[in-house]
C-alpha cells in the first residue's frame, strides 16, 4: 500500500515538473538577454485588403484622410501647408416641405418626389451634404425623432443613388421649429427636410 502511494506521489511530482518546464519559455536567470526565447505559439498573421486613401468631409465641413487597410481603420485631419484643417463653408442650400414628398406619418417618398430629389442633387455643385429632417409638434418627441430621421434617411438614399456625397444624416424631430406650431401654416413650415451643402 505504501509503495503504491509513493509511486502515485512520484508521478504527480513528475507531471508538475513537466508542466513548469513547458510553461517557462525563457532561458535560465542571467541569460535572458543573451538567449531570449520568443514564442510564436498562438500568434497569427492577418492579411487585409489594400485600400486607397480617400477624403471624408465631416458634418462640420472639415476634410479628413481616410485609410482602412482591412485590419484597422483610422482617420487623420486633412490640413494645408500651414497645418490648418481644410474646412468648407456650409449653408442650407435646399429646404423641402415634407408634405410634398411624404404621406402623413410615412417616410416613403413618392415616385415623383424621388425624381425631383434626384434632379436637385444631380444639378447641385457642393462637395458634401448633410440631410436633416424636422417635424411639427404633433405626436410624441420620440416618435417625431424617428420619423424625421427616417425621412432624412430616405432623401439621403435617393441622393446617394445619383452619386451625391452624403456626410451625415440627422433627425431633429420637433426640436428646431422655424415657425410656431400653434397654427396650421406654422406646422406646415416645420415639416421639412433641410439639405446643408459644403462648398
Amino acid at each position: 500500500m505504501a509503495t503504491r502511494i509513493t509511486k502515485a506521489l512520484g508521478a504527480v511530482a513528475l507531471t508538475a515538473l513537466a508542466c513548469l518546464t513547458v510553461a517557462t519559455p525563457a532561458a535560465a536567470a542571467g541569460a535572458e538577454y543573451n538567449n531570449a526565447f520568443i514564442s510564436t505559439q498562438n500568434t497569427r498573421t492577418v492579411t487585409g485588403e489594400q485600400y486607397i486613401p480617400g477624403i471624408w468631409v465631416d458634418p462640420d465641413g472639415c476634410e479628413h484622410w481616410v485609410m482602412d487597410d482591412g485590419v484597422e481603420g483610422y482617420m487623420s485631419p486633412h490640413v494645408d501647408r500651414k497645418g490648418i484643417p481644410k474646412c468648407h463653408r456650409a449653408n442650407t442650400c435646399g429646404v423641402m416641405n415634407t408634405d410634398q414628398f411624404f404621406a402623413t406619418d410615412s417616410y416613403r417618398i413618392s415616385k415623383a418626389g424621388r425624381a425631383r430629389i434626384a434632379e436637385f442633387f444631380q444639378s447641385a455643385t457642393a462637395v458634401g451634404y448633410v440631410i436633416a429632417g424636422h417635424t411639427d409638434s404633433r405626436a410624441s418627441d420620440e416618435y417625431n425623432m424617428k420619423l424625421s430621421y427616417n425621412r432624412a434617411l430616405a432623401v439621403a438614399k435617393v441622393a446617394r443613388s445619383v452619386g451625391a456625397n452624403i456626410t451625415d444624416i440627422r433627425g431633429f424631430g420637433e426640436r428646431m421649429p422655424v415657425a410656431s406650431n400653434a397654427t396650421t401654416t406654422g406646422m406646415a413650415k416645420n415639416r421639412r427636410v433641410e439639405i446643408i451643402c459644403f462648398q
